[in-house]
């Protein structure tokens, strides 16, 4: 009795040692994919969290902590078109969500939030967006535009009846 809990206690520190060494391998090619994708360049990585360099964003940083989120920031209160697309292809590799409608969500997000000045918030396909724009508190306060792309996680497409 005393070896089944002594072999039963070693099986499962296995498998919880196993478990960080898992999340790092996702996130590891979920950064490859945004790579991938967007075009972007790794420019750091440290446990759940990786940087980017982007050419049409001064920000994008990926985390991969559940649900996985991406944060691409610029500089510029109006961002050039090319913002956008890097947006959308940011959704496309996080979510699987169509490039193109990503991009039309986020520049619409980011001009409800220029006439509302309040951050506003989307989704499309398994993508939810949250984009803001102006002066900001935190740590992207130089950034005058902040999108963040999440995986919707827990919404069913298909509804029982009942």
């Amino acid at each position: 009795m005393v070896r089944l809990s002594v072999l039963a206690v070693l099986t499962g520190a296995l498998v919880l040692a196993a478990l960080p060494a898992r999340a790092a391998d996702a996130c590891d090619a979920l950064t490859a994919k945004v790579i991938r994708l967007t075009g972007a360049s790794l420019a750091g990585r440290a446990g759940a969290y990786a940087v980017f360099r982007a050419q049409d964003a001064e920000r994008m940083s990926l985390d991969c902590r559940a649900p996985a989120r991406i944060t691409i920031a610029s500089l510029d209160r109006e961002p050039s078109p090319a913002y956008f697309a890097l947006v959308g292809l940011a959704a496309r590799a996080l979510t699987g969500a169509d490039a193109p409608a990503a991009e039309v969500l986020a520049l619409n997000l980011h001009q409800d939030s220029l006439l509302a000045s309040a951050p506003r918030r989307g989704g499309t396909g398994r993508a939810l967006m949250l984009c803001e724009t102006g002066p900001r508190a935190d740590a992207l306060r130089d950034d005058l535009t902040v999108c963040r792309v999440a995986l919707r996680v827990g919404v069913s497409r298909i509804r029982r009846a009942g």
